[in-house]
């Protein structure tokens, strides 16, 4: 069995009472490797680490943070095989899909790097004369980032390459079923030559690990992407410091299918998005809403789509759709199609675990598409995070954005249409912070990822995003 570390003040280091967690193959359920079971005083040693490191940090030249970002990008990209072999072993992801993340977050860590540069201050004219206002952007300190196992590498990019591009140092609590990769990943900026305190990573549980973090009265910024009940704790403990806080929670996404669509592109999205990664993917499709006159044809198009889908080994190249990453969310799976059958919904595909001698263990669920179904279901109206997709028909455009509209949530929504003017109408009109119209790719790193309602506070990416880790200072001269 395979041991890891925790990174510390530019050292490897174990737990500080010594204890160890156990990591899990999802595919087989066996232990396959331990991180440290860190705890309050391993994240005070990390935090202090990092807070001694913040002054002279941010006062480093952007061709310092670039320059590190850059060095760090070109190993991961060097080690992406390693790093997605250790991913897809933690999480289940197939191996393809494991080394595109690898590769996705080395790109952000770029972006950041060159990002920095376009962060303008600016003067303000004053009717004074004599005085100037002169306003500045400056780094906001000592940032906390507790990141998911859905993506454990990428989404841990968005905002380590943020914070360092500001001028941040940063504590990272990866998650416990998935810390190997994120551990991975750090061993690139240790080998980049971070100096020591910059960058932190502190494995072990949310509730020993993650609420010290968060109350530490060192972190000024939690960074946090995770569910919606999570959040809301997460910001309950960081409002007795008033830390400035980013929250990428809960989402229930719909798409909306209109007539004049194009039926094979949409089918197409519709696949790929409810069902890659098995679902666990903060906007992957819940809830499919088809104009009428089509419905048929897209149930029969997207039914004969998802059956092709290759369930299988995560290793095996040809291999779309792994094992679920945990026996949590397959409970939580089991238990929404249960509860969509009972009050009336009929499985068209899917709704059980595959059959053969390699699915007798690990955490295995077919894609699954229900119909006849309706807004009391579960799967319609809370985040199954699964590889379950309910479809209904709609009569009129008004209809489909009030049952869109109808969450608490507000990540992502989805739109096909040939129609340029119903496109941006209803794009606009729908309650979520991205809309893809025509395509179901909405995240990109040079655009800001934005939480609209229950599903979060602020937003990763972009400028914008890299914004988020800084602090606007006004300056007045009077000569």
């Amino acid at each position: 069995m395979e041991r890891f570390f925790m990174f510390i003040d530019g050292e490897w280091v174990g737990a500080n009472d010594g204890g160890y967690l156990k990591v899990v193959n999802p595919a087989t359920e066996d232990v396959f490797a331990e991180v440290p079971s860190g705890g309050p005083a391993d994240v005070d040693h990390a935090v202090k680490a990092a807070y001694r490191a913040f002054r002279e940090w941010s006062e480093s030249s952007l061709d310092d943070r670039r320059s590190l970002l850059r060095k760090a990008a070109d190993i991961v990209e060097k080690r992406a095989e390693d790093i997605a072999r250790y991913l897809t072993m933690e999480q289940g992801k197939p191996i393809k899909q494991a080394l595109n993340e690898v590769l996705n977050a080395a790109y952000a860590l770029r972006y950041f790097g060159e990002e920095i540069f376009r962060v303008y201050g600016h003067v303000i004219p004053l009717p004074d004369k004599g005085h100037d206002s002169i306003v500045v952007w400056q780094p906001v300190g000592v940032v906390a980032s507790i990141t998911p196992w859905n993506y454990p590498v990428q989404l841990l990019s968005w905002k380590i390459g943020a914070a360092l591009a500001a001028g941040c140092t940063i504590v990272a609590k990866p998650p416990s079923y998935t810390p190997i990769s994120p551990i991975k990943f750090m061993e690139c900026f240790a080998e980049a030559g971070a100096p020591r305190g910059v960058v932190n990573l502190v494995t072990g549980s949310g509730r020993d690990v993650g609420e010290a973090l968060v109350l530490h009265p060192l972190v000024r910024k939690v960074t946090f992407t995770g569910s919606t009940e999570v959040g809301r704790r997460i910001m309950a403990l960081a409002s007795q410091g008033l830390k400035r806080l980013t929250l990428e929670l809960g989402n229930q996404t719909p798409m909306i299918v209109f007539a004049d669509a194009d039926l094979d592109l949409a089918v197409k999205g519709a696949v790929r998005r409810s069902f890659r990664n098995m679902g666990q993917i903060c906007n992957s499709i819940n809830r499919i809403y088809v104009q009428k006159s089509i419905y048929t044809d897209f149930i029969e198009k997207f039914v004969e789509e998802t059956k092709r889908l290759k369930i299988g080994d995560p290793f095996d190249p040809g291999t779309d759709l792994g094992p679920m990453s945990n026996k949590e969310v397959l409970n939580k799976v089991i238990e929404h199609v249960n509860d969509a059958v009972s009050k009336g919904a009929k499985v068209l595909c899917g709704g059980k675990r595959p059959e053969g001698e390699l699915f007798l263990k690990g955490y295995w669920y077919e894609p699954t598409i229900l119909i006849d179904v309706n807004h009391e279901m579960r799967v319609m109206k809370e985040e199954t995070f699964g590889p379950v997709v309910g479809v209904m028909p709609f009569e009129s455009i008004e209809q489909a954005i009030e049952w869109a509209n109808q969450t608490e949530y507000g990540l992502v929504a989805y739109v096909y249409t040939k129609s340029l003017k119903l496109a941006h109408d209803v794009a606009r009109r729908l309650e979520f912070g991205s809309v893809g119209v025509n395509n179901v790719d909405v995240t990109s790193v040079e655009a800001p990822y934005p939480a609209w309602k229950q599903s979060g506070l602020g937003h990763d990416l972009g400028r914008s995003g890299l914004m988020q880790y800084l602090e606007p200072k006004h300056i007045k001269i009077r000569y």
